[in-house]
């Protein structure tokens, strides 16, 4: 298996007012060694314009085209983990 040891997965849909804190949260745990897998579900609120102005290389950022809901997205999230941990 390629890729970091630990895979992180986060869905999304219109959570703009938390995002922020929750991505800070992530990216700074002392374990560097990471990637960020965040689907977002369509969000209507500005959540997408955040995501895409995120600028660290753990962050993969999967777009769903239509709203598929928190479980759908959460698996979508872990078919691309590449880690050994999610």
């Amino acid at each position: 298996m390629s890729g970091p040891p630990i895979s992180v997965v986060m869905a999304n849909y219109n959570g703009g007012s938390y995002l922020p804190l929750a991505v800070e949260s992530v990216l700074a745990q002392s374990c560097g060694d990471f990637e960020f897998i965040i689907v977002d579900d369509c969000s209507t609120d500005d959540s997408r314009a955040y995501l895409r102005s995120l600028d660290d290389p753990r962050i993969r950022l999967l777009e769903n085209q239509q709203n598929r809901g928190q479980t759908a997205s959460l698996n979508i999230g872990l078919d691309t983990a590449s880690g050994r941990y999610v």
